[in-house]
């Protein structure tokens, strides 16, 4: 009898385990960053590049996920700018279109070269660069309220598809439109993502050998078996 007992439950606590089938069947029906185990709650798919990745839990809170996702985009847009405006010059100086500095040195030489003094160009940056950002926070905590009329007509046509996502201007072939629009957001965090990524690479490599990603890229393609992360000096100790 005591055995019975037991064997009862030992099968009741395993059923009390069991992942409830909804989580089960939402875990299957997307691909998760780490297959087989179901994601938390609040991660239910629903936002772009939802792979169920919250090891540690911080955006349990649905405001700090919101602003998590939003701060997520903004970083990567800004990653892809900068990981464009790194590969793009250094590849063509590299072939000798054109003739511009590594990109380390670049904003010095270009106000250097500009005539400009370096303080009035942060006065001008902060300014435009803070009235963007005002309208952005604004946004977010208002979505849509700052559309048409908000600013002296400059914004007009601005007002968003969804929060961090204008349309309009910023859309003028149409590609957010439908289901167009889900698609089009999950391919820009992805690659933000990836931007980001590129730009820490970037960093790195210029740290470990003086170089940026090109240079380092072209000497590797030389002599792979001599240039590599193994032999900078740096990746391995």
């Amino acid at each position: 009898m005591a055995t019975l007992t037991l064997a009862t439950s030992a099968v009741r606590a395993a059923r009390s385990t069991k992942a409830p089938r909804g989580v089960v069947a939402r875990a299957a029906d997307r691909p998760l960053w780490n297959p087989g185990s179901p994601a938390p709650e609040w991660l239910d798919g629903s936002l772009p590049g939802d792979y169920g990745f919250d090891p540690l839990g911080l955006g349990s809170d649905p405001e700090v996920l919101k602003y998590f996702q939003q701060a997520e985009l903004v970083h990567a847009r800004f990653a892809m700018l900068g990981a464009a405006g790194v590969v793009i010059p250094g590849l063509l100086t590299k072939v000798g279109i054109l003739n511009v500095p590594d990109w380390w040195v670049a904003g010095e030489i270009a106000i250097k070269d500009s005539g400009i003094p370096f303080w009035a160009l942060v006065m001008v940056q902060a300014i435009l660069m803070g009235w963007a950002e005002t309208m952005r926070i604004q946004d977010y905590k208002n979505p849509g309220s700052q559309g048409d009329g908000s600013f002296f007509g400059v914004t007009d046509g601005f007002t968003p598809v969804s929060n961090g996502y204008p349309g309009g201007l910023f859309d003028p072939m149409g590609m957010g439109k439908g289901d167009g629009l889900k698609t089009a957001q999950q391919k820009e965090i992805k690659n933000g993502r990836l931007a980001m990524l590129a730009c820490v690479g970037f960093v790195a490599q210029h740290a470990a050998t003086g170089k940026g990603p090109i240079d380092n890229l072209f000497d590797h393609m030389a002599n792979p078996g001599m240039v590599n992360f193994a032999t900078n000096g740096v990746s391995l100790p």
